[in-house]
């Protein structure tokens, strides 16, 4: 979800960096750069070390969650082509999961914006036991979707999302915005998902 359908990375950065602030500790754009795409404990676990703060992982991410959830309810900032591409997928029935290592109740007030049942499936990170670059997420959410991981395509903008849904058996259209990914076996480079329809996925061969 972060950096491919909505572009609420400079939300979370925002976050991070005042939350550093309010702590006393240091915080640099290549920290934030870091964090894309993680499990979000294990970055509550990053800041928490960074940080020196009397704080648990999990009441780090909390705090996180606090600040970002407020700015999304104000304002979803979509990505090029991702709403229009949604649309055009659920008119022609294809079925969508929305994987995300976000927490449901940042989620939520996305999936308000788009029309009911543009996901069938919606698998957050506070669901899953591993979370990416762990293949369990994407498993997890062919297994609802009740098709083979490698009948799907996963949407990925960084390594480590891309590493999950390669490892679960999905081909991977990755679209890069603020992290470089690097070449793979399973993967597919596109600039944008701007002009890109429900023939041009199913196109996608590796």
């Amino acid at each position: 979800m972060d950096g491919t359908l909505v572009d609420t990375e400079p939300y979370w950065i925002e976050v991070e960096h005042g939350m550093a602030a309010k702590y006393g500790g240091e915080w640099t754009d290549a920290d934030a750069m870091q964090m894309v795409g993680n499990n979000l404990v294990d970055s509550g676990r990053y800041m928490q070390q960074r940080w020196g703060v009397d704080l648990t992982p999990e009441q780090i991410v909390e705090e996180l969650l606090d600040g970002v959830v407020a700015m999304v309810q104000s304002d979803v900032p979509w990505r090029p082509g991702a709403r229009e591409l949604l649309d055009e997928l659920v008119a022609d029935g294809v079925r969508c999961a929305l994987v995300t290592m976000s927490y449901e109740r940042f989620v939520a007030p996305i999936l308000r914006q788009l029309p009911p049942e543009t996901f069938r499936v919606v698998v957050t990170g506070d669901q899953v036991e591993f979370g990416k670059p762990h293949p369990e997420p994407y498993l997890t959410a062919a297994a609802a979707l009740g098709v083979e991981p490698g009948e799907c395509v996963a949407i990925e903008d960084s390594n480590t999302g891309a590493k999950s849904a390669e490892a679960a058996g999905c081909t991977v259209l990755v679209v890069q915005h603020h992290v470089p990914v690097l070449e793979g076996p399973r993967r597919v480079f596109r600039d944008t998902l701007a002009g890109m329809g429900v023939a041009d996925l199913r196109s996608l061969s590796v």
